[in-house]
């Protein structure tokens, strides 16, 4: 299995850092976003977004616990983003219950924040994103 690292040195880093996330993902299209609190994993899926060419805004899911954007690919089909975070939640039951196996098979984006209450259930494929807050202004980042 292949792997990058990155290192994020400010913002104006982020366009790059999408852009190479969605290249090593190639086709997978379920992403999960691995790091502590404050380490930019929610600005990274903005900057996904806006790659994909999602025009609404792209906010936090912390309380929705799921939001949902729509783009239009290449073909000019309408496309959707699903942008999760399970912070919240405690149990894999809650996940369920919530229908999560629903989004994370099917052919749209999934961006999984905190994803390691439902780590059983990611599929295989899913590109892991981990994060970490190298000082006050460096993000490491790795894809695995």
């Amino acid at each position: 299995m292949s792997s990058m690292e990155l290192m994020i040195q400010s913002l104006l880093d982020l366009d790059d850092v999408a852009l190479q996330l969605l290249t090593f993902a190639g086709k997978r299209k379920k992403i999960a976003l691995i790091g502590e609190m404050g380490t930019g994993k929610t600005t990274l899926v903005k900057k996904i977004c806006q790659q994909l060419g999602v025009k609404e805004p792209v906010t936090s899911p912390t309380f929705s616990i799921i939001n949902e954007y729509s783009y239009l690919d290449e073909l000019d089909k309408q496309k959707i983003v699903y942008h999760i975070d399970l912070y919240r939640l405690n149990q894999v039951e809650e996940a369920i219950n919530i229908g999560i196996e629903e989004y994370l098979y099917n052919e749209h984006y999934c961006f999984i924040e905190w994803p390691q209450l439902i780590a059983s259930l990611l599929p295989l494929e899913t590109v892991q994103v981990m994060l970490k807050l190298e000082d006050h202004s460096h993000r490491k980042v790795v894809f695995l």
